[in-house]
């Protein structure tokens, strides 16, 4: 079976890692990686390096952004990728191709599919997101899969709403977290040294841009910069910088002031990696911004999340979340709360066993 895997970003790569290890080592499956969006863009770190290191027979690279993060900008690059996943899904044919997630690219890759009937398989639809635009990408690429693997209860009802059928819907859980309960973090040392860190506690923080009006996003970000800039002086920032999504240069700028102004304490990390990303999941005190990662993920740790702002607004999530608007005296305030606050143990409702092996069950059970 000729099986195709829809990447575009770190982000989307890092969740597929489970799924794609058990499909390379499956002789059932002829696997092949279709990587684009910010995987082809150096100034998002050329990530399609680290999929070329894992060894793949076959990877295709399409190349469709430009350098452009306005919503014009994003419309070219929207407009770009339908144009050249035409002539992609023209030459190229699969008996199914799997596409994960809600970003634009994503979208597009997908809205060009339909012409040419391909059989799509969705990881993680029928959630929502409220505060992005990807709320509405994610039901576009909902409405044109064929499956559906959701990760909880309440998403596959979203579903199940969206296409008007319960055929051909599974809840699997979060691919994410597939290998959680095996994870072991590598030597702490050995972490900050790899990547440059104190070797002190520290707040992990991702701040991307909501889906409002220029000005806006100018305000929330001059916010989160006002209170990490605060929040510098009390202890350690490490930060994940967002990806190309719409405006996310006026929170990167914001960022790039900060780290040059509080260098000693705010650290700048373009791509972690899933791995990475995890320890230094687990060795934080506290997350902080506006991130899925801190609904889905963190609950498996046993981290507190401050999530900012409404981008994340729907979304099913855990007792370990704590809300607050984009204001920097109420993002402070709850952030030196919460990190008084004792360590806890938390369920993560996104979380189920072999999620992979699930998956690839019902693959090959239909096709």
């Amino acid at each position: 079976m000729k099986i195709g895997i829809l990447t575009s970003s770190r982000a989307d790569y890092g969740i597929y890692l489970p799924l794609l290890s058990k499909l390379k080592k499956d002789i059932s499956f002829n696997l092949e990686i279709i990587a684009f969006g910010t995987h082809l863009s150096n100034e998002h770190g050329l990530t399609v390096k680290d999929i070329e290191k894992d060894r793949y027979n076959t990877i295709h690279k399409i190349s469709s952004l430009i350098e452009d993060d306005t919503p014009k900008g994003i419309a070219i690059s929207y407009a770009n990728t339908v144009l050249e996943f035409s002539k992609f899904w023209n030459e190229n044919h699969f008996d199914l191709v799997l596409c994960l997630g809600d970003r634009f690219e994503m979208s597009a890759a997908v809205q060009a599919s339909i012409p040419f009937n391909v059989k799509l398989a969705h990881i993680h639809g029928g959630e929502t997101t409220l505060g992005a635009i990807d709320n509405i990408y994610r039901h576009q690429i909902t409405l044109a899969s064929n499956l559906h693997f959701v990760s909880t209860n309440n998403n596959m009802k979203k579903v199940e709403q969206l296409i008007g059928r319960s055929k051909d819907i599974h809840n699997v859980g979060s691919l994410s977290l597939n290998d959680i309960n095996t994870f072991e973090p590598i030597n702490k040392v050995s972490f900050f040294k790899k990547f440059g860190i104190k070797e002190a506690p520290y707040i992990l923080v991702t701040f991307h841009p909501e889906t409002v009006s220029f000005d806006d996003n100018i305000k929330f970000a001059k916010e989160m910069k006002n209170a990490l800039n605060y929040l510098s002086n009390k202890i350690n920032l490490i930060i994940t910088m967002p990806n190309a999504d719409t405006l996310g240069s006026v929170y990167r700028k914001e960022l790039d002031f900060l780290k040059n102004t509080c260098s000693g304490s705010v650290t700048l990390i373009e791509n972690f990696g899933k791995i990475n990303y995890f320890n230094a999941m687990h060795y934080s005190s506290v997350l902080l911004g506006n991130t899925s990662s801190g609904i889905i993920e963190a609950a498996s740790f046993n981290k507190k999340v401050i999530n900012v702002g409404n981008r994340q607004k729907g979304r099913d999530y855990g007792e370990n979340v704590y809300h607050v608007k984009f204001d920097s005296k109420k993002i402070i305030e709850l952030t030196e709360k919460t990190l008084q606050l004792p360590d806890s143990k938390f369920k993560n409702i996104y979380e189920k066993r072999n999620t992979s092996i699930k998956i690839i069950k019902i693959i090959k059970k239909i096709f």
